[in-house]
């Protein structure tokens, strides 16, 4: 035989899990379809496409409206990065790469990025 205190602990947490609502979970069409995801996704292809100053515009767009990934942000100042340095801005892709770093304390370039002749050096001389 149960005891009241039991059942009513029993009947208490099977309400409390009916009431709950799980969020399903973000697509890619739901992640894209927010103004600063959208501006970064459009960034990125503009950069794969070589159009630099759209890229640019585009990255500092989605900065600015307020991705909410870490990651994305890192992604955003790492492309801005690789755009000054390879316009001979060597002062602002550094402090791109500081802002990667500030956004995602994991940012890393992958080996072939860091392997670059224009950028990798300087990357490699703000590790700490």
């Amino acid at each position: 035989m149960r005891s009241p205190l039991r059942l009513a602990l029993a009947l208490a947490a099977a309400l409390i899990a009916g009431c709950m609502q799980v969020a399903p979970p973000l697509g890619l069409l739901d992640v894209s379809a927010r103004p600063a995801e959208r501006a970064l996704l459009a960034g990125m292809k503009a950069y794969d496409d070589a159009q630099y100053d759209s890229a640019d515009r585009l990255f500092r767009e989605a900065l600015a409206v307020g991705l909410v990934s870490p990651r994305d942000r890192a992604e955003a100042h790492k492309r801005l990065a690789f755009i000054q340095c390879a316009a001979g801005r060597l002062g602002e892709c550094e402090t791109e790469f500081k802002l990667a770093r500030q956004a995602d304390r994991t940012f890393a370039l992958d080996k072939s990025e860091a392997g670059h002749p224009v950028w990798g050096p300087l990357y490699k001389k703000l590790q700490p």
